[in-house]
């Protein structure tokens, strides 16, 4: 196995060992290691000492001034939530659906994907949309009217 073909089997393991961490840093490296296997394959790099000073600086330059984007990419980002409100406080207004007729009070529902037991005062069926009036720990009580934000 040559020299080259290490360093980019030494990239591709590094890329893929980001989707088990989160630091977004491997892939990086990982990119280094490609580069330096395709410059050694082409030839246009041969000592050891130069491999290693290509690898590092490959992978600092884009460890500096391309982590913010890579993250992004990464981890995902919303621009919609507010930071300084708790996250139960966030649900409040939100949009669900009535997966469960609604008998005496209660029923249930689907709030980003997840299924809720739920109260409300209206009368709703499996299927028509409510919005979250209050969230009381493992239990949100909706209703057919969106709630006025303060």
């Amino acid at each position: 196995m040559s020299v080259a073909l290490i360093w980019i089997v030494i990239g591709i393991l590094l890329i893929l060992s980001e989707l088990l961490l989160t630091s977004v840093i491997a892939v990086f490296l990982g990119i280094g290691a490609i580069a330096t296997g395709l410059l050694l394959h082409w030839d246009l790099i041969a000592e050891s000492s130069t491999q290693f000073a290509v690898f590092g600086v490959v992978s600092l330059a884009l460890l500096i001034f391309a982590r913010g984007q890579f993250k992004r990419w990464f981890m995902g980002y919303t621009t919609d939530e507010d930071d300084a409100k708790p996250n139960f406080q966030r649900d409040i207004g939100a949009r669900v659906k009535v997966i469960r007729d609604f008998n005496h009070g209660a029923g249930r529902v689907v709030l980003n994907g997840v299924q809720w037991d739920a109260f409300s005062e209206d009368e709703l069926k499996a299927g028509e949309t409510a919005w979250v009036l209050a969230n009381e720990g493992i239990q949100l009580t909706v209703g057919r009217e969106k709630p006025v934000k303060e």
